[in-house]
């Protein structure tokens, strides 16, 4: 995480939400500085991504779009309540507005070209474990509404194997930009997850083919299988973190091989970008990597 934290902080400010009885702990770990700053908001857990506020533009001005919580459709055995009242204590302390909704939604299911167009896997959003009575025309309706969306490619493959959130987007296909989609597949047939990253791909591939402006799906392949404690790991490079078009920070997974196939190809899409690799082999025992533990916040209140 430090090392996630100084490579992050090398292109834009960083704020650490950071709970009372770890501060000490991380003041001298991440100094505070110019570029990084603890807050003292008490969490649950590590996967900002998923309950902190979507930023999104309404009339204009930036507003905070405070999704309901419920631990991923209530798959974690923990309390998640301080989790929950994050994204209004964010909004609160950087005085933007908040705006509630009743969708029960994580930032992790949530993949947008920056203009119009959304990537969802149907397993997160058009659940019972989360919206019962919601179908994909209802959700479509509230993205347009609250996100501006026009235009949602569905997938509904199964999770990657150990992956306890239904089926998180950013584990399985990212936007490069407007023109070119990652997503994962499996290079080894004899892996369960073979099979439904297959699936999931022909599915972006016909809708990519259809879309305007057209995408050009790229495979980013997945690490060997891993397990611990006969527990699989869900590890994927599209939990990568984008910021802006000066840097690329990659996930790695002690996977030389694979490890470096992936950095390459984002390297090729990304040629005015630092592509970094940040070792996650010990943070995907989590079930999450990069993009899970960060929340980006657009700079300043109006759009330009």
């Amino acid at each position: 995480m430090v090392r996630l934290i100084h490579e992050i902080a090398r292109w834009v400010p960083v704020r650490i939400l950071v709970g009372s009885e770890h501060h000490e702990t991380c003041r001298r770990l991440v100094p505070p500085s110019a570029a990084i700053e603890l807050i003292p908001i008490e969490t649950n857990d590590c996967w900002i991504r998923d309950y902190g506020p979507t930023f999104a533009f309404q009339n204009d001005s930036l507003v905070g779009i405070d999704w309901k919580f419920n631990a991923w459709g209530n798959s974690a055995a923990q309390p998640f309540d301080l989790d929950a009242a994050v994204s209004r204590q964010i909004c609160d302390r950087i005085s933007v507005p908040r705006v509630p909704v009743k969708l029960t939604l994580e930032g992790g299911a949530l993949e947008t070209d920056g203009a119009g167009r959304l990537l969802a896997h149907a397993g997160c959003l058009a659940n019972a474990n989360r919206n019962p009575g919601y179908g994909r025309k209802d959700l479509a309706r509230a993205m347009h509404q609250l996100l501006g969306i026009h235009e949602i490619a569905w997938i509904d493959g199964d999770a990657l194997d150990g992956d306890d959130t239904g089926g998180h987007i950013d584990q399985v296909a990212r936007f490069i930009d407007g023109r070119n989609v990652v997503v994962a597949t499996c290079n080894d047939p004899n892996d369960p997850n073979a099979l439904t990253l297959r699936h999931n791909r022909r599915q972006l591939e016909l809708w990519a083919s259809q879309t305007t402006p057209q995408v050009e799906i790229h495979s980013l392949p997945i690490p060997p299988r891993r397990e611990i404690k006969g527990q699989p790991i869900p590890q994927s490079y599209c939990n990568f973190l984008r910021i802006g078009p000066r840097s690329v920070l990659v996930p790695t997974f002690d996977s030389p091989q694979s490890d470096q196939h992936a950095l390459g190809l984002l390297s090729e899409l990304c040629p005015n970008a630092d592509v970094v690799g940040v070792d996650c082999s010990e943070l995907s025992w989590g079930l999450g990597a990069i993009h899970c533990l960060t929340c980006q916040q657009p700079v300043g209140s109006i759009r330009k």
